[in-house]
């Protein structure tokens, strides 16, 4: 039988998650090998090195390079604080006498006779990784991290904005066919990851970002919303570092578009559970899609049957990164170009010859029945993933 590959979006109540965490410098590991996490649990930490700021102190003082030393008040490597003198002239008898004072809270970096210059270092950056889920730790990367695992549910949107928080799941609209509108948006859902249906207007995005919902999970969203909410139109590079005050996932696409019925249900029964998202999203290579993690129960009892799954190699526990993306007769998909967008199917047919297309390119296609209407498509295959999970 004919079968292909393909890129896939998971929507599943049951697998195994695995989240690597790692520092952007070599850091400090700060958990154990074993040891239970909740998603805010810090577990590496990093100095970056401050920003430096250099000083023409020959100029200042009115001396040669090679005497700056002579005027200093602080040695090199000391720390001083703003507005804290650091070298003085003598002046003649006491006469045109300078000082110069720090202009910043740091360190004495560097003093060089050859060109006169001072150079302070701003006090270093921390920098600390979170562990973004509930789970166990079960890998330390030396000096770089960690990898955390869990078992849970794992529902993946087609594009995202915002980085990673975590609330509690709130199911705000009775059906996947109805409007996240600002009046669903109530002062009680700060901090939760709200779910709307098939479309999050211009108001309650900005009802979110007053009652300080953590992030939107919903179906669609206009493009000009969008534009709007981000402040600046998206590029084709990763998202997920805007600065917006709510994580937002769009399930299905862009305009009024009813949440698969599958992600609204599974959603519905998570709700009042603790859920983790990231919007980041890379359509180009190296896909990234933006997600919502919950786990089944408390990180330790997630943790618990993850590994016991793990170990008995139980069914459903397989790492969603290792799950087949196999096309094949009967596999569910979403077609992810127009003028189908959206739309869910089944494969009926896989031809196995080229066939051409209206830009004249011959190309391998997929015959689809649309879910919604029940009409039989062919399109090529690149314009499917496939809707992976239970």
């Amino acid at each position: 039988m004919a079968s292909a590959y393909t890129p896939g979006l998971k929507v599943t109540g049951s697998t195994r998650i695995r989240k690597t965490r790692r520092l952007p410098i070599p850091g400090e590991v700060l958990v154990r090998a074993g040891d239970t996490v909740r998603p805010d649990t810090v577990v590496a930490r990093a100095l970056l090195p401050g920003n430096p700021q250099t000083l023409n102190l020959a100029n200042l003082l009115g001396a040669q390079p090679s005497d700056i030393v002579d005027y200093m008040l602080k040695k090199q490597g000391e720390a001083v604080a703003a507005g804290e003198p650091i070298a003085r002239s003598r002046g003649f008898f006491g006469l045109g006498a300078r000082e110069v004072r720090s202009p910043i809270s740091g360190t004495i970096e560097l003093v060089s006779t050859v060109t006169g210059q001072l150079t302070l270092r701003e006090p270093p950056i921390p920098v600390e990784i979170q562990a973004y889920i509930h789970g166990r730790v079960v890998e330390i990367l030396e000096r770089e991290g960690v990898t955390v695992e869990t078992s849970g549910a794992l529902i993946q949107g087609i594009f995202g904005v915002g980085g990673e928080r975590f609330g509690t799941l709130r199911v705000v609209v009775e059906r996947p066919t109805d409007e996240l509108d600002e009046t669903r948006i109530r002062p009680e859902h700060k901090g939760c990851v709200v779910v709307g249906g098939s479309l999050v207007t211009r108001g309650a995005l900005r009802k979110a970002g007053e009652v300080g919902v953590a992030g939107i999970v919903v179906g669609g969203i206009v493009d000009v919303d969008l534009v709007e909410y981000v402040g600046h139109d998206i590029g084709v590079a990763i998202t997920g570092q805007e600065d917006v005050p709510a994580t937002l996932i769009v399930t299905e696409g862009f305009g009024p578009m009813a949440m698969a019925e599958r992600t609204f249900q599974l959603l519905r029964r998570l709700e009042g559970r603790e859920a983790s998202i990231n919007g980041a999203t890379q359509i180009r290579a190296g896909v990234m899609r933006p997600e919502v993690v919950v786990s089944t129960a408390s990180a330790a009892a997630a943790a618990v049957s993850a590994a016991t799954a793990a170990d008995a190699g139980a069914p459903g526990a397989a790492d969603p990164e290792d799950e087949a993306t196999v096309l094949d007769i009967g596999t569910r998909v979403r077609v992810i170009r127009e003028p189908f967008f959206g739309r869910l199917g089944v494969v009926t047919a896989l031809p196995p010859e080229l066939t051409p297309i209206e830009t004249e390119a011959r190309v391998r296609v997929v015959t689809v029945q649309l879910r919604d209407s029940g009409e039989t498509i062919t399109i090529p295959r690149a314009n499917v993933e496939i809707l992976a999970g239970e």
